[in-house]
Parts: C-alpha cells; structure tokens; sequence
C-alpha cells in the first residue's frame, strides 16, 4: 500500500479494520498534526497496518472487552509529527511530549522499526470505567498489575489526569510500568522482585467494580 497523498486515499486507509471494533482512523488524529497543519499519516502504510493489528487485537480489544469502551488519546504519529513535538518539547512549550523520533520508533511511530529490526506500536488510552471507580481511592497501580498479568504489553506509561497511560505491544517486550503521578517512577521491571508472579493481591476488586458500575 501507497503511502496517502490525496482525501480518497486517506478515506480508504481510515477504512483499515485492524481489529474486531478498531479501524485505522481511530489512531490517526494529531493534536499537533491538527494545530500545526502536518499531515499526520504513515510513510509506510504496511507496517503501520500490521503493528497496529498486533497492539488492537492483543492489548486494546481485550482491556475493552473486560473494562468497556477505552478512549484512545494519541496513537500513532508521523517522523514528521514526532519529531516536531519533540523540537518544541525542547524549546520548552507546553502542551508537546514527544521523545526523539529514534527512541518513538516502534512506538508512537508505528511505520518504523527500532533500531534493532522490531516493529512495534504505541497508543495513550484512557480507561473511563477504571477513572470513575477509583479516582477517590487514588490507586492506579490496580489497573497496571491487572495488565501485567493478563496481557503480553511490552511497556505501560501512566499520567496524573485520567490515569491515561501508554500502552505498548512490541516484537520484543520489555512489561515495564512506569509512571509520571504517584508513586512516580519504575513498578516494575525484569530483574525486579515484583516482576514475575500473579500480583491478584495489588489488582483485587477491579473487575469486581466494573460489573457493579455497568448494573
């Protein structure tokens, strides 16, 4: 597949199903793309295509099955997109948060692969049941050990607003959890003594929640 250059192109890649209930156009708006005037769409169609599948159909189609509808927040994003965001976060201007465009690929730039040859894809969520049920009890280390132990992620990222987080499905997973709010910093990571096991103690009650709040 062409990269897309003309409205009807672009029409018809939107129109990917990557998954049972995601379709390539849920992954393609840009706050800055929109701000800025960039397009914000895959030079390489193909693979973006088939990391996407990878990340819907393993990680976003069953958090959405277990918790109800996930909304996506920033997906995927061009070199060109990226690595604007990242000129600006350097100058200091509020609002971008991009990594350098080598350390996004196979992430948020889906149409790259890293530096060793893998392919990977990166999306920032929210998972509005999850926000409603424990936003007063603070805790959203429930949610990152639910994941952990039941999808092959290759990496969560959480925020202080919403609990958004990013997800990642990569060739090679890595299954860090890191954070920006409180506790900020690693959970977990290989090597660590909480890695590996079932941690059903930390993520107790979720599931729980959702099946109550849908009552």
């Amino acid at each position: 597949m062409r990269k897309s250059t003309t409205v009807q192109s672009l029409t018809d890649f939107g129109r990917v199903r990557l998954s049972k209930t995601f379709f390539m156009r849920d992954f393609l708006f840009s706050d800055i793309a929109s701000v800025h005037g960039f397009n914000n769409v895959p030079d390489d169609p193909d693979l973006a295509i088939a990391a996407g599948s990878r990340l819907c159909e393993e990680l976003l189609e069953p958090l959405q099955d277990r918790f109800g509808r996930i909304a996506i927040r920033s997906a995927f994003r061009s070199k060109e997109v990226n690595g604007f965001g990242n000129q600006m976060q350097r100058a200091g201007k509020a609002g971008y948060n991009c990594a350098a465009n080598e350390s996004n690929y196979a992430g948020h730039i889906w149409d790259e692969r890293d530096a060793d040859g893998y392919m990977g894809a990166t999306a920032c969520i929210v998972v509005p049941s999850f926000w409603d049920s424990f936003q007063q009890e603070g805790d959203w280390q429930k949610l990152a050990w639910w994941i952990h132990d039941h999808l092959p992620h290759a990496g969560l990222y959480f925020f202080p607003k919403l609990w958004a987080f990013n997800i990642s499905w990569h060739e090679r997973p890595v299954k860090t959890i890191q954070s920006y709010t409180a506790p900020k910093g690693t959970l977990t990571a290989p090597g660590m003594a909480n890695f590996d096991g079932s941690h059903e103690a930390a993520w107790q009650g979720i599931e729980a929640a959702f099946q109550r709040q849908q009552k």
